[in-house]
This record gives C-alpha cells, structure tokens and sequence, in this order.
C-alpha cells in the first residue's frame, strides 16, 4: 500500500450531528478531577526528603517507592483499557479515585517502608482506572477536537503535579507526613465530580446504542498494515522511553539535585521543582491544539528532539540557568504526550481506552523503572553522574522520521 493511498484511507469518517459539538462542561470537569487526581499522587514524590530522613532510606528505596506506585498503573492501565473498550463502566471513575484516596490515608499513618510500598501501589491502582475512562470520555466530549479535549485533560493533570510539590512545601515539610491526610478531601471532591461525568457517560447517544444493540460493536481497522502499524506503534513506546525516562529523573530527583549541588533548603528546591512542572503542564496544553492545526508527527519531531541541546547543557549549568534550562526543557518535552496519544488513537481506530491505557500504561512503567534504575546509578556514582547520562536520551527523537504519515495534509488558516 503507498503512503499516499493510507493517507487518505485513514482520515474519519463523516461524525454525526450528535457528536460534532465540544462539551466543555464534561471537558473541563474531567481536567479539574485530573487535577486533584495528580496533585494527590505528585505528594508521593513531594515528600521523598521527608521519608529519606524519617526511615533512613536510600536512593534506591526511594526509587522504588516510585516503582510500586507507577508499576501497578503501568500493569493495569492497559488491562482496564480493553476490557472497557468492549464493556464500558461509566461508575468506574468514582470507585478508581476511592482506591487513591485509601492510599492517601494509608500513607499518612504508615509506620514501615513496606507500608509505604502499599500505599503507593494503592494510589497506581487508582490510577489505573482513572487515566484510560478519562481519555475515553474525554474523546466522546471533544467534538472531534481530539488534540484540545486530550490536551484540556492533560492541563489538569500537568497542573495537579505541578501544585502538589508547592503544597507539599507549604503543608507536608512543616506539618510532616500525618498532613497527607487532609488531601483527602480533594479526592472526595473529584470522587462527585466524577458520579457527574459517569451519569453524562452512561446516557450518553453512544452507551445507548450498545445497550439497545446489547453487544459490544465489531472493531474498527486500521487503513493500515498490521505490520506498519505494530511497527509504529514500537516506535511510540520507543519515544515515551525517552521522554519519560528524562522527565521521571527531574521528577523524582531533581530536590535532590539542587540540594546537593547549589545547598538549596528542601522548601526552595520545591518551588524549582514546581516552575519545572508548570513548565510541563504549559507544554502538554500546547502540544494538542497545535497537533490539531499542523498535525501530530511535527508536535512528536520539535518535542522530543528540541529539547535535546538543552539537556545537553543542564548539568554544567549554574543556579540560575538550571532553573531556566529545565523549565524550557519542560514546556518542549511536555508537548509530546497529547500529540502521541491521539496518533496512536489514530493509528488503532476503535481501541480508545486500549490505546489510552498503553499510552498512560507504559509512561506510568518506564517513569518507575528509570526513577527505580536512575536511584541505583545515583546510589553507586552521583546525582550529577545520572543527569550527564540521561541528557542523551532526547536523540531518540530521531526515530520520528520512521512514523507513517496517517492524517491528511492540514491548510493553513
């Protein structure tokens, strides 16, 4: 098949009048639960100088705290995905974000590291059902807006583990770790915005439709060859590794980084670790609309591969360009993850909470097995030894080139 005939086999379908209109009411509730979904879960890594000190950890238990709450998202995201994909749970969402609010509490009162590990892996089992039913309501609101709705969720997300160290300075560094507790209420709030996204979901035209048809429709096919498609498809999760791998190493020791090199306070590394995530959270807005306008592969190209010479210079950077280096860093890595999704939503037509839950998934994974690995490498040389060597990873951003062009050509307005 040539380039030019999958191209124009793969555009959507005609969506009918129904589906043509944004819901920004569902939109933006989904972004505001996203919100307090992560800024509860980025109080996990917040608080890593507090349980370093109070349980005598290591780096690499440390790293592993982060492994047992994104390996359980990472296992079960794309389990979730499929299953839903068949048969849909709207009332999934609220019962997943009761599961991180358990191990919100569980983590405020735990007394031993092994507790520690199972309250983190509580709060990845919320995630998992969150992120995938999220990302599919989130395509059902859009209007055919897939970029902006994903990117809309994203924002809330972003922002969420951007305000979650800057809460943590505030609240958790000078109260400790009993003070988790009171975020509990912002999971009971996003738990009834949740049951109001579920009734939307359950009567929407599409969940009617399969309950009159009472079986789950035959799913769609890609214009594609399957071999291009499982090809593509490694290419992605070769470009989340990159990505995620160098953003789970400015998540989880950047405090540690500023802190050692520059001898900031803990409460003045936050706040650098804050501008770097709100950074992130500006970038992955971004990446949807303009992956709307000029197309996902440019958005993959300049995200990944852009942010290449400026990791290249952090580790030799002073105070003040480390602040800068980073948050620029932030907002161009950050665009790639709407822009990834949504082309492989595009890729696989039909599997959107399968898609979404490998998407979120393998990111969740490669996040806790780079924090995990980066901890050992920090552990056996330095922390400044394991920024030298993760400044390398945006070069994978090469391998852009090798994705099929699957959309067709966009004009400019």
């Amino acid at each position: 098949m040539s380039e030019n005939t999958a191209t124009a086999t793969s555009v959507p379908a005609a969506r009918p009048a129904s589906d043509t209109n944004t819901t920004f009411a569902i939109l933006i509730s989904l972004s505001v639960c996203h919100l307090l979904n992560d800024m509860n879960q980025s109080l996990v890594p917040a608080i890593y100088p507090i349980l370093k000190d109070s349980y005598a950890l290591d780096f690499g238990q440390i790293g592993m705290i982060t492994l047992a709450f994104q390996m359980t998202a990472s296992m079960l995201q794309p389990v979730v995905g499929m299953v839903t994909d068949r048969h849909p749970r709207p009332f999934s969402l609220p019962v997943g974000m009761c599961c991180s609010l358990v191990g919100l509490l569980m983590l405020s009162v735990a007394t031993s590291y092994p507790m520690i590990l199972l309250s983190a892996a509580l709060v990845g089992v919320g995630s998992s059902v969150f992120h995938p039913e999220s990302s599919r309501v989130a395509r059902m609101a859009s209007g055919g807006r897939y970029g902006f709705a994903q990117s809309l969720f994203q924002l809330g997300g972003s922002s969420g583990s951007a305000i979650g160290p800057l809460l943590a300075a505030f609240i958790v560094v000078p109260r400790g770790q009993t003070s988790i507790a009171w975020f509990s209420a912002a999971a009971l709030l996003a738990m009834l915005l949740l049951a109001n996204v579920s009734l939307w979901y359950s009567r929407h035209p599409a969940m009617a439709a399969r309950r009159a048809n009472r079986a789950a429709p035959p799913v769609a096919a890609s214009a594609l060859p399957r071999k291009t498609v499982i090809g593509a498809l490694c290419i992605l999760l070769i470009l989340l590794f990159s990505k995620n791998v160098y953003t789970s190493s400015l998540s989880s020791y950047y405090t540690f980084y500023l802190i050692q090199k520059f001898g900031l306070t803990v409460q003045n590394a936050q706040f650098h670790l804050f501008a770097f995530l709100g950074a992130v959270a500006i970038g992955t807005f971004a990446g949807g609309p303009i992956g709307d306008r000029f197309g996902r592969k440019p958005v993959i190209w300049f995200s990944i591969l852009g942010a290449f010479p400026f990791a290249l210079m952090l580790p030799y950077a002073g105070l003040f360009w480390t602040g800068v280096l980073s948050v620029v860093i932030g907002l161009i890595l950050a665009s790639a993850f709407t822009a990834i999704l949504v082309y492989a939503q595009e890729l696989m037509p039909g599997r959107v909470g399968t898609v979404a839950g490998m998407v979120f998934g393998f990111s969740f994974g490669l996040g806790g097995l780079g924090a995990a690995a980066l901890g050992r490498i920090a552990d056996y040389t330095s922390i400044s030894t394991v920024y030298q060597a993760v400044s390398f990873l945006p070069v994978i951003g090469l391998l852009t080139a090798f994705l099929p062009n699957i959309e067709k050509p966009r004009r400019l307005r």
